[in-house]
């Protein structure tokens, strides 16, 4: 006689075993959901070695999400208790919202940005001046110049890789601004992409000066740079990795459109048994939600309203 399949019940597996599967859920599904399935999910979503690495991954839509994803991300960071080590913000956050990681999170080694159109120089450069262990910083389609990374360079002596990438442009506007703030500041970095970035010969030339270690070096779309002659040689006996700017984008994670330079160039466009929880705690999902009040929001959250 047949029995049907067999059922299991996830609340009995191990607790490490169900920690290690819910980290490998952004932080935006655990916080808007799988943390509300049960109390046991919830606690185990509160512990904070599951915050050690933040992903706020998202599709850049966030005109139509309920969820407020600054006050989500200052949630998260403030879970991890200070031991924050590696986050990743795209389609949003503010100059203040990066200094709360900065002030919870000083031994951070990897931030990345992509597309944070609220994040300036202003706001990176008072981070980065708590943020003295980042060795991985990516800074991608955002509204930063060279000013932040001379600042950056300054206060994070351990940086070891830099990404700083836009779209690349034929218009041929020429500018080693970055590249020079790169080579007098980062004298330490292993790895360097700049994507579509505006330097020439000089500011490559630069870089290879002041970044004598560097062994990757990725300038595809970077359209003044013309490597030939003793420059390219230098740049094969140097670099152990070297992207140059005509070679594929296939690998390329973001849009590798090239744009003709309009005022936009910049930027790229099965649960069975489970104990069900109480209304009481489903108040970490209104806090993020667009219909709550947050009359009983904490106050160290205001300032994300």
């Amino acid at each position: 006689m047949s029995t049907g399949p067999e059922t299991r019940n996830w609340l009995e597996l191990p607790l490490d075993v169900t920690a290690s599967i819910l980290t490998r859920l952004g932080a935006i599904e655990i916080l808007s959901s799988a943390q509300n399935v049960c109390s046991l999910w919830r606690n185990i979503c509160k512990d904070p070695s599951m915050w050690r690495s933040i992903d706020m991954h998202n599709s850049g839509e966030g005109w139509d999400m309920e969820f407020d994803l600054d006050k989500m991300c200052a949630h998260a960071v403030d879970r991890s208790c200070g031991h924050l080590i590696n986050i990743n913000l795209e389609y949003f956050g503010t100059d203040e919202l990066l200094v709360h990681i900065a002030e919870r999170s000083r031994h951070l080694k990897r931030l990345r940005l992509v597309s944070c159109y609220g994040v300036l120089d202003e706001g990176l450069s008072e981070a980065a001046s708590k943020l003295p262990f980042l060795e991985d910083l990516e800074i991608s389609y955002c509204s930063i110049s060279k000013d932040a990374l001379e600042t950056v360079g300054r206060c994070c002596p351990l940086l070891k890789s830099l990404k700083f990438n836009i779209s690349g442009c034929r218009r041929y506007i020429e500018s080693d601004d970055e590249a020079l703030a790169i080579a007098q500041s980062m004298p330490e970095l292993r790895h360097l992409q700049l994507f579509g970035n505006k330097l020439t010969n000089d500011g490559l030339k630069n870089i290879l000066d002041g970044c004598p270690h560097l062994e990757s070096l990725d300038l595809r779309q970077c359209f003044n740079v013309s490597l030939g002659g003793n420059l390219e040689k230098r740049c094969v006996e140097q670099i152990k990795n070297l992207r140059r700017p005509s070679d594929s984008t296939h690998d390329y994670e973001f849009d590798a459109e090239v744009h003709s330079g309009s005022s936009f160039e910049d930027y790229p466009s099965g649960i069975s048994d489970i104990d069900l929880m109480s209304d009481e705690h489903y108040d970490d999902y209104f806090e993020f939600s667009g219909a709550s009040d947050f009359s009983d929001y904490d106050d160290e959250y205001v300032f994300f309203d």
